[in-house]
């Protein structure tokens, strides 16, 4: 089995984001960058099939030259090839952009399953995995939170929806895209951390792919983000002392006169 896993260097969760100085962006110089949580429940999902039924794992991914390191970490993990397109002319364009440069990576390197994180932290579009598998002409599940191998050509995956749950056969090849607790995914051991500086990372361009900036890059772009600031800041909280039946009193005419919440 030939899967794919298309992952994305995001800032990490617990990282302080700022606004860049263009008032457009997230800055990424000043901010630890680290692999999408997402991915991350795809990524181990993807090992677990290569360990049940052999073949390749392939971590792709489309960005600068840092995401290399979202990379490094998915060979630490296991991954047997890890593939990047840093071309500048294909960057810094909109969601359907970055899904046009993976489905064109895609083709080139024929995968009997996709994987992708249900969405990344930082701009939360959820739209690329879906586009990338309307692309590619394949059948896709968003969401997935189970999944169960029926065999290697054959899965049935459960995903949540509004007071229910789905159930859905999946005949391969398709593009899969993870929830939060489909897995609980591992961490990188020390001998693969070694061995994954040493691994090669191949670097695919416009040229190879056969696509144009004016297909995938800025120029391409269907919408643009003209601005982006903070939350404002939390107002100082409130603390009520005394008796608890006057506190309460006191709580309740907060919550309806000054929130006006009730």
């Amino acid at each position: 089995m030939n899967v794919v896993v298309c992952v994305k260097q995001t800032p990490s969760s617990e990282a302080r984001v700022r606004v860049a100085p263009d008032g457009r962006s997230i800055d990424r110089e000043r901010v630890e960058l680290a692999l999408n949580p997402y991915d991350e429940f795809a990524f181990e999902e993807a090992l677990k099939a290569k360990e049940k039924f052999g073949g390749s794992l392939i971590a792709l991914t489309v960005g600068p030259q840092k995401a290399e390191e979202a990379l490094r970490h998915c060979l630490a993990l296991g991954a047997d090839r890890a593939v990047i397109v840093k071309d500048e002319t294909l960057l810094g364009g909109d969601p359907f952009g970055t899904a046009r440069v993976l489905a064109a990576a895609l083709r080139t390197l024929e995968p009997d399953l996709v994987f992708c994180g249900k969405v990344s932290i930082d701009v939360e579009n959820h739209g690329t995995g879906t586009a990338v598998a309307e692309l590619l002409g394949l059948p896709h599940v968003t969401a997935v939170s189970k999944l169960a191998w029926t065999d290697e050509s054959r899965c049935t995956v459960h995903r949540e929806i509004e007071g229910a749950s789905e159930e859905f056969e999946v005949v391969l090849p398709a593009v899969l895209t993870a929830e939060k607790g489909l897995n609980e995914p591992r961490y990188p051991k020390l001998p693969g951390i070694m061995k994954a500086k040493k691994k090669p990372i191949e670097d695919l361009d416009a040229a190879a792919l056969g696509i144009s900036a004016g297909e995938a890059g800025p120029e391409a772009a269907r919408f643009e983000v003209t601005a982006m600031e903070p939350p404002p800041p939390r107002a100082e909280g409130k603390k009520i002392e005394g008796e608890p039946a006057a506190a309460v009193r006191q709580v309740l005419d907060a919550l309806r006169n000054e929130r006006k919440l009730i």
